[in-house]
């Protein structure tokens, strides 16, 4: 029984439209495999020569000599490349057909060699993998100044899968990646079809999904930065190319320049992003790299204080904290989100210092299940559970909301209602002096909680014992740093346990 209500409490926050779309494609799916129904593979096409700035270089991801690596795993194809290899999960099979490791004019024959297996592809034919690859294959003919018939005319039939596919039973950053993508196809193959899609799908999700602080909705810190990317290749797309009279430039340009503002905030002052919910290092263009892309293509930044978004960041002499008062994202998609309510995190002299635990695997398994909870976070766990019911690997069942916030330049005290389960609300505060912080708990009534601080890898036992005092017994334990995609790394954990009240002071 508690499976069923757990499922409820799930799909009760989703839109009509994720619903309809669900059972839409379920049953159009079974009703074309009873008809042997199979999609066009080649279609004719008549592309049109792009104009495009450079963009942003892809680092992590790379194919040398049959060698794929990305997400810290490499796979070496000694005979011919698997496109459905499967042995390192379904992300890094996603990579591999999203073609981000193009780097030379010769790459042309991995386009090759996929599109002569294509009839085999399985999960490279979604509409996900679809959106990346068209906008890398476009990027890349462009640049090269490649013109191929035989890659166009199948990438042309796979826009046309896509516009058939579209992720409406997913909305968030899904449905947004297919309209970044369809806008490339629409102008790469002049398609009226394609672009009032397109148009369609950004003028409604840029509005939805870009909140009035310029973060992207899912507050994902990583997600943000990729989505910045789209909106700025778009750019570059739209006003370098005379199509449809440039009638989506201001909406993206605006977008940008609130975007940008978000991120030149949370990015600490040595260019990193505080690794917040669902976000890695080695995946995102950097800060500073899309800054100078943005600069490249001279586009501003509107800055405003972080309010919309729930984070909040507080920067001295010697440290910078950000913070999380906000709720955990759009109810109807927090697949990205984490159990992390007030969780912070501190970066001291230009390094980490208090860290989130972080993000090693997409996998549904139990290290992505630990990765969400609220144990792996700067906060506090009432009665061992979480505040917000995390599970199956991008499900939110209940979640904790918050119900009072106040705030000023250094002090910040909010409550929120997570354990309502347990009949308990949790309040926390926190005051910043120049070099110290001090974090006080409430709890309504007395529970068994236990509040959690991580600290980086390089951080040892001896700093972390003159950095942290509390009136309560402190006790270390160990956990593993996850700062990116299959990376896992030893670091100390400070627990406190405590029943009604606690006051803790980091001294930085």
């Amino acid at each position: 029984m508690d499976k069923y209500i757990k499922l409820f409490n799930t799909i009760k926050y989703l839109k009509t439209k994720q619903i309809y779309f669900r059972l839409f494609y379920f049953a159009r799916a079974r009703l074309r495999r009873l008809r042997g129904f199979r999609y066009q593979l080649v279609k004719e096409s008549t592309p049109t020569t792009l104009t495009l700035n450079d963009s942003i270089v892809n680092h992590y991801s790379s194919c040398v000599d049959n060698t794929f690596t990305f997400l810290n795993l490499s796979k070496n194809f000694e005979k011919q490349i698997d496109w459905n290899y499967a042995e390192y999960g379904k992300l890094w099979t996603y990579n591999l057909t999203y073609f981000e490791y193009l780097k030379t004019k010769e790459d042309i024959q991995l386009i090759y060699d996929f599109i002569e297996k294509i009839e085999s592809v399985k999960d490279g034919l979604e509409p996900f993998p679809i959106s990346l690859r068209g906008i890398n294959w476009i990027k890349f003919l462009t640049k090269f100044q490649i013109e191929d018939k035989k890659i166009d005319d199948s990438l042309y039939a796979q826009y046309y899968i896509l516009q058939d596919n579209l992720e409406y039973h997913l909305l968030g950053n899904h449905l947004l990646e297919n309209g970044f993508s369809l806008l490339f196809g629409a102008y790469y193959f002049q398609d009226e079809v394609l672009y009032t899609q397109a148009k369609e799908i950004l003028q409604k999700e840029l509005e939805e999904q870009i909140l009035d602080d310029g973060a992207h909705f899912e507050l994902s810190p990583m997600y943000h930065q990729i989505m910045l990317f789209r909106v700025l290749d778009c750019i570059n797309l739209v006003q370098n190319n005379m199509f449809k009279n440039q009638e989506l430039l201001d909406l993206l340009r605006k977008k940008a320049s609130l975007m940008l503002g978000w991120l030149e905030v949370m990015t600490y002052n040595n260019g990193d992003i505080p690794l917040l919910n669902d976000s890695a290092n080695g995946i995102a263009p950097t800060s500073r790299e899309l800054f100078e892309y943005a600069n490249r293509l001279q586009i501003g930044t509107t800055l405003h204080d972080l309010h919309n978004s729930g984070y909040r960041k507080v920067t001295k002499e010697q440290y910078e904290c950000v913070i999380d008062v906000g709720n955990i994202g759009p109810d109807y998609i927090p697949g990205h989100a984490h159990s992390d309510t007030f969780n912070f995190v501190v970066h001291k002299n230009n390094q980490d210092f208090i860290v989130d635990t972080g993000l090693s695997t997409y996998e549904t398994n139990e290290r992505r299940t630990l990765e969400r909870s609220t144990a792996s976070h700067n906060t506090v766990e009432v009665n061992s559970k979480d505040q917000s019911e995390v599970w199956g690997g991008f499900r939110v069942a209940n979640r904790a909301k918050i119900i009072a916030l106040e705030e000023n330049s250094n002090v910040i005290e909010a409550t929120h209602d997570g354990y309502r389960k347990e009949n308990v609300l949790h309040t926390r505060k926190w005051t910043f002096e120049d070099q110290k912080i001090i974090i006080e708990d409430y709890l309504n009534k007395p529970a068994k909680a236990i509040a959690r601080v991580h600290f980086h890898p390089d951080i040892l036992k001896d700093e972390i014992i003159d950095a942290i005092k509390s009136t309560h017994s402190i006790e270390f334990s160990t956990y593993k740093y996850a700062p990116e995609f299959n990376k896992l790394i030893d670091a100390i954990c400070v627990e406190i346990t405590f029943e009604k009240n606690l006051k803790v002071e980091i001294e930085i």
